[in-house]
């Protein structure tokens, strides 16, 4: 995941109400790769390979202009949207076998959640709510974190920086 810190002032007490992961600490993000390698696969040489992955992807600067919607999911569209993409695209190279939500939806559009699981009702009330401060939201990604779910809990495991 790419964190997105200035995300929490626009979205963070919306997500805490209407985001599961979110009320279990999970800060804003864009998901690089979900759902990744089981915790049991994950040792010293993955983390090699991710790190070697990750140095290869300059970091860069994204902002968040609209809301996207899939049914039950708001959503904030990071623009540009290429470089998540390119992120996602070389971990899936060398890792086929875990494409994007299991292969679910094809190609993904990037995207940092806001709300799941809720009504179209309650995704429009928090879109109305939260629509004025997305002119100034930006972020720069200068890292990728590594978050492993125990069965339990998700924890961070790593954090790998961009190179370039």
């Amino acid at each position: 995941m790419a964190v997105v810190p200035e995300a929490e002032t626009v979205v963070g007490e919306v997500r805490k109400r209407y985001d599961p992961v979110a009320a279990e600490g999970v800060p804003p993000h864009l998901t690089v790769l979900y759902p990744f390698l089981p915790a049991g696969r994950i040792d010293a040489r993955t983390r090699a390979e991710l790190a070697g992955i990750f140095t290869g992807h300059a970091p860069f600067e994204v902002r968040f202009p609209r809301f996207g919607r899939f049914p039950g999911l708001l959503w904030l569209a990071p623009e540009p949207d290429g470089p998540v993409r390119a992120l996602t695209s070389a971990v899936v190279a060398r890792w086929p076998e875990a494409p994007p939500y299991g292969g679910a939806f094809g190609d993904p559009a990037p995207h940092l959640t806001v709300a799941q699981g809720q009504s179209d009702a309650v995704c429009a009330a928090v879109e109305e709510e939260c629509a004025g401060a997305l002119p100034g939201l930006r972020t720069r990604v200068a890292e990728v974190r590594l978050v492993v779910f125990d069965g339990t809990r998700w924890a961070e495991d790593t954090v790998f920086p961009l190179g370039g």
